[in-house]
């Protein structure tokens, strides 16, 4: 395996790692992408932007799934 495609399969393995903490393994791929879609329309640096990397950053925190779940449950601003 070539050293591109090595670092490919781990950007791969992470971004499935983030689908799991965040507890959408049995979400439809269609949702997910539209969710995607939609987080790249937030402007980097802008309210929105900081609110949901500070959601993110306290999930990343979490020791576990139920963590994660229980603080995002206790984010006021969570939609």
């Amino acid at each position: 395996m070539t050293t591109d495609r090595k670092r490919q399969v781990r950007e791969k393995f992470l971004l499935g790692g983030i689908v799991l903490r965040a507890g959408l393994t049995n979400a439809d791929r269609a949702f997910l992408l539209g969710g995607l879609v939609e987080l790249a329309r937030i402007a980097p640096g802008s309210a929105e932007h900081r609110r949901l990397r500070d959601i993110g950053e306290k999930a990343f925190k979490a020791p576990s799934q139920d963590a994660v779940q229980a603080r995002i449950k206790g984010t006021p601003e969570w939609h």
